[in-house]
């Protein structure tokens, strides 16, 4: 799409996002994720190559609205993030991506502590009880919101931007408006970081 671009968001992290370009470009005619669906070999998730968007500020959507509850009971909206960056992670505890990116974003989340920036997760398909022991696992100290009890959080997100596989990361700016997207599995946390950082840096 003209405008939206592959990222190369680091020098350091140069070599892997040309590799998920490739891969992203190779899915352009393959369409690896209806294989993985079509394939029925019971993995439990499908898997996203890591491809990194970034979507430049003229031509980003309109804001994500969203209401939900969290796995801890407290009421969760978009509203509460007015103005902040916002980190958004589609995940579920069975998906092993998921695990293992788990630290990863919760090593971003913590380098972001004091700043205008926020972490919501956002868990699929588990009960609350579930998605709360998995934060107890993998130390999560930031939300999840449980669409098994508030499905239309899935909705909200889906009219905007694709969600196309699990694990997807999106990063919100801070008028709610996708500003950039990672599908599947975050290929290093340094680039997660400079993802925000550049989001962040463009309130005035």
């Amino acid at each position: 799409m003209r405008g939206i671009r592959s990222s190369v968001v680091t020098r350091a992290a140069a070599t892997l996002l040309a590799g998920a370009a490739a891969l992203s470009l190779a899915a352009c005619a393959n369409d690896p994720l209806a294989d993985q669906y079509r394939a029925g070999d019971n993995k439990g998730f499908i898997s996203g190559d890591g491809a990194v968007t970034e979507i430049p500020a003229d031509q980003r959507g309109e804001p994500i609205e969203f209401a939900a509850t969290t796995e801890n009971g407290d009421a969760v909206s978009s509203d509460d993030y007015a103005g902040d960056v916002l980190v958004v992670n589609f995940w579920y505890a069975a998906c092993g991506p998921c695990r293992a990116e788990a630290a990863d974003l919760e090593a971003v989340h913590g380098e972001f502590a004091g700043e205008d920036v926020a972490f919501l997760g956002v868990n699929t398909i588990d009960s609350a009880a579930a998605a709360a022991a998995f934060a107890n696992t993998y130390g999560i100290t930031y939300p999840s919101a449980i669409a098994s009890e508030t499905p239309a959080i899935k909705l909200s997100f889906a009219e905007k931007t694709p969600i196309q596989a699990t694990p997807t990361t999106l990063i919100l700016d801070a008028e709610g408006r996708v500003a950039a997207r990672i599908i599947g599995q975050l290929p290093d946390r340094s680039i997660l970081k400079t993802l925000v950082r550049e989001t962040l840096e463009e309130s005035p």
